[in-house]
Order: structure tokens, then sequence, then C-alpha cells
């Protein structure tokens, strides 16, 4: 007859194993990442995408077709930009894994601190992969971003 303790252990490790199964990760994002549609136009001539004409300049766009926390989208200078998913990369979703924009400088993950650097996109603590990049295209004042 088995022992609580030994029924504990046994449900433990199944659901450890399950756990870690469920949110193994690939080379670019934990496999538990949301999956969504990326199709978003940004009018640089509009009042809420100033920051963006100036190197280093971000804004968070939230809006149709823009994931499911939305973007952070940064001019990464030399007339390049960036748009980086919300989502925290390297870790499950939980409510307090959303990315943040930490002094203007890097990216922040809430939950565990991990971050990256706003024009690069490059880890620089804990996670050991960049966030989820979209691909970025400029036409004239225009900025549409894709997955």
């Amino acid at each position: 007859m088995k022992t609580k303790l030994q029924h504990f252990f046994k449900n433990y490790l199944l659901f450890s194993f399950l756990f870690l199964w469920s949110c193994s990760s690939s080379d670019e994002t934990v496999d538990c990442f949301p999956s969504s549609t990326i199709n978003v136009q940004l009018d640089l001539n509009l009042p809420s995408n100033n920051a963006l004409l100036a190197s280093g300049g971000w804004i968070y766009y939230q809006g149709s077709l823009s994931g499911t926390r939305g973007l952070i989208v940064v001019n990464a200078g030399n007339n390049s930009y960036k748009a980086y998913d919300r989502n925290a990369p390297h870790i499950c979703p939980t409510t307090n894994t959303t990315l943040i924009v930490d002094n203007s400088l890097t990216i922040k993950c809430p939950e565990d601190g991990a971050k990256w650097i706003l024009t690069s996109g490059q880890p620089v603590e804990i996670a050991n992969r960049p966030p989820k990049t979209y691909f970025v295209s400029k036409n004239a004042n225009v900025l549409t971003i894709t997955n």
C-alpha cells in the first residue's frame, strides 16, 4: 500500500514532466508561445507615431492583427526598424510576461527580469534568445509589419 508521501511524489513528478514537456523550447521561442497573424501598417506622419522618427525612438502598438499582446516598434537607426512581439520568448505566457520598455534602452520581462537591448533585441540578462521579431518594411512614410 502506497503512503501519502509516495503518492504525492508520483503526482509531483508526473506534473513536472508534463509542464516541462508542454513548455519546451525551440530556437526562436518556447513552444507554448501564442501564434497569431501579424499585419500592421503604421503611418509615420501620425502624431501617435512621432517617436519612431528619431533613432532609438519606440512605441507600443496594440491594434488589429498585432498579436495577442501587441508590439514594440523601434527605430533601430540608419533608416531601419524593428518590431517585437510583447510576449516573452523564453517562458510560457502568464499575466506577468508582457514585455515592457525599460529606461528607453532595454526591453524587460516583468516575470523574471530578463532583458534585451531595445534597438537590436540582443539578450543581456536571463533570456537565451531575442524577442520574437517580425519583418518591417518602409515605403515612403508607412511601416508595414508582417510575419
